[in-house]
């Protein structure tokens, strides 16, 4: 138990000194690194599960070296290839155009490097002190000469777990290990079960699929506050009332120009009116104060083309039309270096169309012979929808091709790397795909969880694969029950683990931490379920 507590403290440890160091250079906390530390709490205690695993498995009467020497021979590579993978795939998500997707990654990535140093220097260290203590126990409990003695029952619960002595002083096998050795393993080898595994995965991935072109893009505003904020029920009034109509959008004329020139003003003004022909705009409600004015000094008998009446009258203009006074910039030598037009957008109320109407306005910016330049504030969030999917797509790509190289260069099988990745893409498109029928849209929240996706699939099903190519047992189902055996347990706490780590998540008034808990639900699930079912059963086929 104690080893266990420890464990924990460790991951704790980690969290500590990640966020230390990075508070410490300088990178920034945004709200959704606070999700980290849940996170690692779950993940960080995988690697200590497995060590355990191996360590009850040791015979206790070799040296505290010894076991030491056969626990790492067993576990360091595995527990290596799956911390270099999770930091690739978190480090990966640097790539990302969302800053708050960056800081995250940063933090959590620098953390899990945190948790492999101390999990194989601390953690090792605190488990060769309880092999001394295990040492000393076995001195304190020394087996009774007569079959009819028996040790204290004080002493017994004390020193040994199950309440029980080691047989031939070798530590007791786990009833876990034993169910997947001698009932799991076999059960899951037999073909009847292979084909009821095979149906199950097809029904799974044509699901998935099915799921993936539901997926809604973009983020609803109203995620971004919590549940009892006054910002819901407004955006709920505005979308029952106000949803023909989007935001007024800024045209910015963002260099000097010679407004009084007649051929200058011509080309401004076909540039708006290519604006206004758009199926997003409504023509008749622009502001222009360009416009106004050509007719105001029409109608006072000025001439438009002279640069010295047009620059003295703007004043005037202002005054009798104070509605445009902040549209113009003057400076104090009586040059326009910048002025802007209002334009009305309506039917935009869906993220789709946010995304298609601010692709063609700067489309139409680039385009116009006049440097221009279109914004509203809600602009960052609209350009979230036209960015999150190229975002995904690519960190995907990029973190599954660094799963492939590392697999390949660490497990010394290269079809084993092959599984492993088809793991990682499977789970993927499971989680992606289950997204839609949990209400999870592809937003940048969700975007960290799907490059969290990658690290944590590849885990179970590469702890998995390397005890299946480790294996000397000479058939193929044989090397399957075996890799069940010493890791089954191990992969199903880490995945438990996890799960009970984020799950306070689900009770948060945020939106960010309730989508947290739902993908990290569904890595979790879909994870374990590739690594202890899916991938043990296709091993068998090559």
């Amino acid at each position: 138990m104690w080893v266990a507590a420890f464990g924990v403290i460790s991951a704790a440890l980690a969290v500590v000194s990640s966020f230390g160091l990075m508070l410490y250079i300088g990178v920034p906390f945004v709200i959704i690194v606070a999700n980290s530390p849940f996170l690692i709490l779950g993940v960080g205690v995988d690697d200590m599960f497995i060590m355990i695993s191996a360590w009850q498995k040791t015979n206790l009467m070799d040296s505290i070296k010894e076991r030491m020497s056969n626990v790492y021979s067993k576990v360091a590579v595995s527990i290596t290839i799956t911390t270099i993978t999770n930091i690739l795939a978190f480090y990966t998500g640097i790539m990302t155009s969302f800053r708050s997707v960056q800081y995250f990654c940063i933090y959590t990535g620098t953390t899990l490097l945190f948790c492999y140093f101390y999990n194989i220097t601390c953690f090792g260290a605190f488990m060769a002190l309880d092999g001394k203590r295990e040492v000393v126990c076995l001195r304190w409990l020394k087996k009774p000469e007569t079959p009819d003695q028996k040790c204290s029952s004080l002493k017994k619960p004390c020193c040994l777990p199950c309440n029980s002595l080691r047989d031939k002083h070798k530590a007791d096998i786990h009833p876990m290990n034993l169910f997947f050795r001698d009932y799991f393993g076999p059960f899951l080898t037999s073909t009847e079960s292979k084909f009821f595994v095979v149906l199950i995965y097809i029904l799974y991935i044509i699901s998935s699929i099915y799921g993936c072109f539901q997926v809604q893009e973009g983020l609803d505003l109203r995620n971004l506050a919590s549940d009892d904020s006054y910002i819901t029920p407004y955006f709920n009034v505005e979308e029952e009332h106000f949803s023909s109509y989007g935001p007024r959008v800024m045209v910015i004329v963002t260099e000097a120009l010679d407004y009084w020139d007649g051929d200058a003003r011509q080309k401004l003004e076909k540039c708006l009116v290519d604006f206004e022909n758009s199926d997003y705009v409504d023509k008749n409600l622009t502001e222009f104060w360009l416009r106004e004015y050509v007719k105001y000094m029409e109608n006072h008998h000025h001439d438009v083309n002279d640069k010295i009446t047009f620059l003295k009258n703007i004043p005037n203009f202002v005054i009798g039309s104070p509605l445009f006074m902040y549209d113009i910039n003057i400076t104090s030598s009586q040059e326009i270096i910048c002025s802007r037009a209002f334009i009305q957008t309506m039917g935009v109320s869906s993220s789709t169309n946010k995304k298609l109407m601010l692709l063609q306005f700067r489309d139409m910016a680039e385009k116009c012979e006049i440097p221009l330049m279109v914004y509203n504030q809600a602009f960052i969030y609209f350009d979230q929808y036209s960015a999150i999917l190229e975002n995904t797509v690519r960190n995907v790509i990029v973190a599954s091709t660094a799963m492939f190289i590392v697999s390949l260069l660490l497990i010394p099988h290269p079809l084993c790397s092959l599984w492993v990745t088809f793991a990682i893409a499977s789970v993927i498109v499971g989680v992606t795909g289950f997204m839609a029928f949990w209400n999870v849209n592809l937003d940048s929240i969700s975007m960290i969880n799907l490059v969290i996706c990658i690290g944590f699939s590849f885990d179970f099903s590469a702890h998995i694969s390397y005890a299946f190519v480790s294996s000397s047992k000479p058939s193929v189902n044989q090397k399957t029950i075996e890799a069940l055996y010493l890791l089954g347990y191990p992969v199903l706490q880490s995945a438990i683990s996890t799960i009970i780590g984020v799950c306070v998540l689900s009770a948060a008034k945020a939106y960010i931490f309730r989508t947290f808990f739902k993908i990290m639900f569904l890595v979790m699930v879909f994870g374990v379920a590739h690594g202890l079912i899916f991938i043990p059963v296709f091993l068998t086929f090559f």
